[in-house]
């Protein structure tokens, strides 16, 4: 795994993160001088348990302030995630058992740590240099044979078409490109990649070269389908998701989920194989847009409230 080493001189004069520290020291220093004010303001009761929870929250805070401003590393935003995930459970136990006095400023108050936590999640993901080595596969059958289906996938340009992460794949010499993309969260990334194997109508299968945002390598297989029915085509993906475990965890839970992308990428290939375009209706959006308005995860039965939501 690739290491923090430079990461104190990286992050002391990037913006989100001092941000970050001085929101901490905003957020702290009322906490700790006046907890019973600040508690008041939550909408919550001015108990002794409550401004000793206040004053603890607060030193938290300071020291975050502390470490993000004077020796800035990705465990102190870490840190703050951790941190948000504890407030985020006080404020809904207190919603929970609350007298109704203040419920308005409890509700605002929860709403903006809900913010601030994804703000969080974004920064300790996107500044950690730690990745997770991660391995997607997918499986598809169009109905045409394995020469034409290899011959469109081999056009590279063509690529972004039904790839919604991909922004721009550019032919850079025989057997190299470079690779514009969009990672979890929004991030774009870029890498140049070679082609390590080409066997045609059978195989293409690349990997990216030193210096790529992230690194990554993969095969696809074109196999003629049992009965003359087409081609399968089989895709592995290998790359390493940035934030290590804790990044791919929180990238699943704001809806970028790996398996999922790869397979809609695919119903999109087989689409544009066999019929030229990819099938849309009005309320399903194509190209970049999609990728905003329907985060991916594997299937699931609706919510209760999302089938009110749906009945309505």
């Amino acid at each position: 795994m690739k290491t923090d080493t430079h990461s104190a001189s990286r992050l002391r004069h990037d913006p989100l993160v001092r941000s970050l520290g001085w929101t901490s020291a905003l957020l702290g220093v009322p906490q700790v001088l006046t907890p019973a004010g600040f508690t008041r303001a939550l909408g919550v009761d001015d108990t002794l348990r409550h401004r000793s929870a206040t004053t603890a929250v607060g030193v938290r805070e300071l020291a975050a302030a502390t470490g993000l401003l004077g020796r800035p590393h990705p465990a102190w935003l870490w840190g703050r995630v951790s941190g948000d995930l504890m407030d985020l459970a006080m404020l809904t136990r207190a919603l929970k058992n609350h007298d109704g006095r203040g419920l308005g400023r409890t509700v605002a108050a929860t709403a903006a740590v809900t913010a601030i936590t994804a703000t969080d999640v974004y920064a300790a993901v996107t500044r950690t240099h730690r990745s997770a080595p991660m391995e997607v596969t997918a499986t598809t059958t169009v109905a045409r044979p394995p020469d034409e289906v290899y011959a469109l996938w081999s056009d590279l340009k063509r690529l972004p078409d039904f790839m919604a992460h991909v922004d721009e794949v550019r032919v850079t010499g025989p057997r190299t490109s470079h690779w514009r993309a969009v990672a979890p969260f929004d991030e774009a990334v870029e890498w140049d990649a070679e082609t390590t194997q080409d066997v045609p109508g059978a195989l293409i299968a690349w990997r990216s070269v030193d210096g790529a945002d992230i690194d990554n390598s993969g095969e696809v297989r074109f196999v003629p389908a049992p009965g003359g029915r087409g081609t399968e085509i089989r895709v592995t993906l290998r790359y390493d998701l940035p934030g290590g475990a804790l990044g791919k965890a929180a990238a699943r839970y704001f809806g970028e989920e790996p398996h999922q992308q790869l397979d809609d990428d695919l119903r999109r290939f087989k689409q544009i194989a066999e019929t030229g375009e990819v099938v849309r209706s009005e309320g399903a959006p194509g190209g970049k847009r999609a990728r905003g308005e329907f985060p991916q995860h594997p299937a699931r039965p609706l919510t209760e409230d999302e089938l009110k939501e749906a009945l309505a």
